[in-house]
């Protein structure tokens, strides 16, 4: 279809807004400032200088200079500027830094409102003018860029249209600092090299306290972040200048900072002890799979085009037959010469499609150099590059994550290729968040074999710092600058420094009289002491490092072996619990039991009442076996007002002991006689089960009990709570596997509607038997001969407390906690807690007794608000059960701390002037509470906390304002003070020279060491 047909089309447009919303993506300013230097590298410069120009007109104070001898841009090229998104730098092969077509014009917005770019190439000079301030000004919505372009030798403007040209350069004028073209033209002068690129920002963007976010009146030889704390930040994220001196790991461009040089690292070569690894992975395909993507469509493409172009050529072939006239032959030839041109350029994206294909199965190789830094220990971590570019920096993994003193120190450094990872567009992080985890994962497990390989562990930590002048016992102490030990830190890493001529890395040998010595900016190869090194047409020393292994333990034939026999253990052990017949008389049966019986309700059929449907939507925590140790026995009459009217007919039946905790106990309760078959009805039926009560109902032969008038109140209080958790999770998930299974088994059992009714009716307050599903001819296993059974268990259930949630108390305190670990023996059972959270003094995990006074359950919710899977039915039977030792105090006590705590909170931020006396608190109960109106509370508070913070702050601004006029005040006495001391000076030198003709002073340090040298002869 013809272009032309698309011309009535709707396109989409980009609007002046979208030049902020672009550079919001710099949350980092220097990332900002770096995009600009990304720019003078990719144009293979050899210097670029940064540096500031005073203009108290412009918001900020000044403009912000990037200045580069790159290769430029010509007219046509700058075109591609004002492109949002197109690049001539991207493809697959490509070491440049920029990819994305955006970093100009993200960049300079984050840093101000307004640039202007000035370019010189191939004899033409090229302005180019984006300003937020002039759209804002002329109320436009397009993004509008003034463009003109000059003749090098001339000065004369290159245009066909002087209308445009002279609109264009009057904008420039009316909104640039430059206001005309003889001021633009001496911009275009500050480019001395035959080509490169001048970049002015201004109208910089500024903090809420009106400063601009750039400060450079601290430091006039650097640029820093406004408002950062000199300690506590990382040099690199307070100073561009140290930013930018580990920007690049292999630095190969001249960086000036306000007119003074920068001196660039190679990370690698300012370490102890550095060592390489080499990796190599096949999990890095994100970036890969996308070229092959792309390399595959464009094969399509080209197929089809030769395939077309074939076609047309047999066509025309057969058409023509023996036409053999000169018009004709050059008609088939051009066909044909098209045909095989997109033949020939199928063939080229067909063997580029299978490159890509065969490079996406090969792993990707990278390199992991490590280091310590001895220089400054505290400044450890990854740094991060891509393509040479630093992305991430004082990255902590593996050891360095646990906060001790391993691996503490230590630098490592990897260049990662775009097709490993790809950089975000702000070039602050990669694209792949799960890839970069895996990358720094793997740098950890190197990291930890680094270390082993030093032998500082071995040797001891602290005795390795104090040989380099780390005395003191703070981490981010500075080494001792005695001079001893700064011979000794010099004489392990060598000064390695870049030649301002070649752009060469030399290492100089040590000498012991070149320690702190000062190199000049301008150090040129003449003056490395090494003979072999010191002319620029020497070869620049490779880095040399040693090479180490990861070593990975790979386990035995013996050990995996093992492995598996203790699986296939535990399995057969949880398999015999579960089969086991016991009768629980007390709570110390309950703690018996294995995990998953004595958490875990009996599988009953689903309910269909609407609390019970309602609550299914949600996951709920697991019932907890502290319930049924403090249940209490209720009267008769209770339990029997409690039960259904249909489930009430059902014949009565003697009670017979049976543990209703499994699942598995329903099963054969289905298919005994009523007289057998007195299983407990719970209110506590699991949240997965009743979800899925509607299915359970078609195939379980159980019948759906109505729930009381009590049940349904704790339910519908129970769903109001929030109580989501992980764990919860996971385990209905595993539940519903069970019911599955038990589901199935159920339908192949089904029982008559009259042993149903009985079942309900006789299932209400009883202690019951956990019994595994009778087969045929045999008889169920007597109570007596499993007891005796028990203490062989005790053992192999102990190990099911593994996950408990505990609290353990420590120093009088309680901790909660996690139980990793179980040791049992006849005697006693031990149980390891891993704290979620304790004081640093106090170890992570300990050992404690199992029921001791030192150890208690996590604390469940209270009778009042529990849902359907934790509440239990009160329970009726002949055996009493014993005290609980561990179960903390009521919910009542709990309910009036909480409402005393309320009362002293509500007191404590009381508003002034409430509608609601602040005596009234005191007398109010839990009710009146609840309805007590937070938000207006609230809102009240906040609006005089407000008011009072403005308060504040308007004096301080007062105050600022009147030190800030005394500054100026005491500047200027000291300006007249200067000035009265040269005015002085000058007349002292001139009556010296009266005095003795031949004296020779011209400057204030030999004038003054002159006086000086006067007195002390007079004295």
């Amino acid at each position: 279809m013809a272009y032309s047909s698309y011309s009535n089309l709707s396109r989409a447009q980009l609007t002046f807004e979208y030049l902020h919303t672009n550079s919001t993506t710099h949350e980092f300013l220097f990332g900002a400032l770096a995009e600009l230097v990304d720019n003078s590298r990719d144009a293979n410069a050899t210097r670029i200088d940064i540096y500031t120009e005073k203009k108290p007109e412009l918001r900020g104070g000044f403009m912000l200079c990037f200045l580069d001898d790159g290769i430029g841009m010509d007219p046509i090229e700058s075109t591609h500027v004002i492109q949002f998104g197109k690049s001539n730098k991207r493809s697959p092969e490509s070491t440049q830094i920029g990819q994305y077509g955006n970093g100009l014009k993200s960049g300079s917005m984050r840093i101000g409102k307004d640039f202007i770019l000035f370019t010189k190439k191939d004899n033409t000079l090229t302005c180019l003018f984006l300003s937020r301030t002039f759209h804002e000004e002329e109320g436009l919505d397009e993004v509008i860029v003034p463009l003109p372009s000059w003749d090098l030798k001339t000065k004369e403007p290159l245009t066909s249209d002087p209308e445009k040209y002279a609109i264009e350069t009057e904008l420039i004028f009316k909104y640039s600092p430059f206001k005309n073209e003889q001021q633009l033209m001496e911009q275009f002068s500050k480019i001395e090299s035959s080509s490169g690129t001048l970049v002015v920002i201004y109208n910089l963007k500024l903090m809420d306290n009106g400063e601009p976010e750039l400060d450079v009146e601290s430091d006039h030889q650097d640029i820093l972040m406004s408002g950062t704390p000199a300690e506590g930040v990382k040099p690199e994220r307070r100073s561009f200048r140290a930013y930018t001196a580990v920007l690049y790991i292999d630095p190969r461009m001249r960086i000036f900072i306000q007119g003074h040089k920068v001196r660039t690292k190679r990370l690698s070569c300012c370490l102890y002890k550095p060592r390489v690894y080499k990796y190599s992975s096949t999990r890095f395909k994100t970036r890969a799979e996308q070229e092959v993507k792309k390399a595959d469509h464009l094969a399509k493409i080209a197929e089809e085009k030769a395939r077309e172009a074939e076609s047309k050529r047999l066509a025309m072939e057969a058409r023509l037959g023996d036409d053999l006239t000169k018009e004709s032959r050059a008609i088939l030839r051009k066909v044909q010469d098209s045909a095989m041109m997109l033949r020939r350029d199928a063939d080229i994206r067909k063997r580029n499609l299978e490159a890509k294909q065969k490079a996406l199965k090969e792993p990707k190789d990278l390199n992991f150099i490590f280091g310590v830094n001895i220089e400054q220990r505290d400044l450890d971590g990854m740094f991060v590059y891509n393509c040479s570019r630093l992305i991430k920096m004082y990255e902590k993994t593996g050891p360095q994550l646990e906060g001790g003193m391993a691996c503490g120190g230590v630098v490592g450094v990897v260049d990662v290729p775009y097709l490993v990872l790809e950089p975000t567009h702000n070039k602050q992080d990669f694209a792949d968040a799960k890839e970069y985890r895996h990358l720094l994962k793997a740098m950890g497990e190197h990291l930890a074999q680094y270390w082993k390989d030093t032998n500082i562990a071995q040797k001891g930590i602290v005795k390795f710092w104090d040989e380099f002048g780390y005395l003191s016992a703070s981490w981010s102490a500075p080494p001792s600058s005695e001079l001893r030990y700064k011979r000794r830190r010099a004489m392990e890493i060598p000064i390695t420094i870049q030649c301002d001529k070649c752009l060469k890395w030399r290492t100089l040998p040590f000498q012991m009289d070149a320690v702190d010595k000062r190199y000049p900016d301008s150090w040129v190869c003449l003056m490395n002491p090494d003979g072999t090194q010191d002319r620029c047409d020497a070869a620049e020393q490779k880095q040399n490092f040693p090479v180490g292994v990861l070593k990975r333990d790979k386990p035995t034939a013996e050990d995996k072996q093992k492995e598996l026999a203790d699986k296939i253990k535990q399995q057969q052990e949880k398999l015999q619990a579960l089969q086991k017949t016991s009768t629980i008389k007390s709570a110390a049966d309950i703690k018996k039991l294995p995990l998953e019986v004595s958490m875990k309700p009996t599988e009953t059929s689903g309910q269909t009442t609407r609390s019970s449907e309602r609550s299914a939507t949600r996951p709920r925590s697991p019932p907890l076996p502290a319930h049924l140790k403090n249940a209490t026995s209720v009267p008769a009459s209770r339990a029997a007002s409690q039960r259904p009217t249909r489930a009430s007919a059902a014949p009565a039946t003697p009670p017979k002991p049976e543990p209703s905790r499994t699942r598995a106990a329903a099963k054969p309760a289905a298919k005994t006689p009523p007289a057998a078959t007195k299983s407990t009805p719970k209110a506590s039926a699991n949240a997965t089960l009743s979800s899925r009560s509607s299915r359970a109902s078609t195939k379980a032969s159980s019948v759906k009990p109505a729930a009381s008038a009590g049940q349904r109140k704790r339910i519908i209080e129970q769903e109001e709570s929030e109580e989501e958790e992980e764990e919860e999770e996971e385990e209905e998930e595993e539940e519903e596997e069970e019911e599955e299974e038990d589901s199935e088994e159920e339908i192949e059992e089904p029982q008559t509607k009259k042993s149903k009714m009985a079942t309900a009716a006789s299932s209400r307050g009883k202690v019951v038997e956990k019994a595994p599903p009778p087969k045929r001819g045999k008889l169920e296993e007597p109570p007596e001969k499993s007891q005796q059974k028990e203490p062989e268990n005790d053992i192999k259930n102990a190990q099911k407390d593994k996950g408990l949630l505990v609290e353990v108390r420590v120093n009088k305190e309680w901790f909660t906690g996690k139980v990793i670990a179980v040791e049992a023996n006849k005697q006693s059972v031990r149980w390891k807690v891993k704290f979620d959270y304790v004081p640093r003094a106090t170890p992570k995990d300990r050992w404690v007794f199992k029921g001791s006074d030192e150890v208690r359950l996590m604390r469940p919710p209270s009778p009042n608000s529990q849902s359907p899977d934790t509440q239990q039915e009160t329970e009726r039977g002949s055996a009493p059960m014993e005290p609980d030792t561990t179960q903390p105090g009521t919910s009542r006590e709990v309910t009036d701390s909480l409402v005393a705590m309320l009362r002293t909170m509500l007191r404590y931020f009381f508003p002034p002037a409430f509608r609601i006396p602040k005596d009234d608190v005191n007398s109010m109960t839990a009710e009146e509470l609840i309805a007590f109106p937070l938000k207006e509370y609230f809102q009240q508070y906040e609006s005089g906390l407000q008011s009072l913070c403005n308060s504040y702050q308007s004096r301080a601004d007062a105050r600022a304002k009147a030190v800030e006029e005394k500054n100026n005040n005491t500047e200027l006495k000291l300006k007249e003070a200067d000035e009265k001391l040269q005015k002085l000076r000058t007349n002292i030198v001139a009556l010296l020279q009266k005095v003795q003709e031949d004296i020779d002073i011209n400057t204030d340090d030999e004038l003054d060491a002159y006086i000086e040298d006067l007195l002390t002869k007079g004295d």
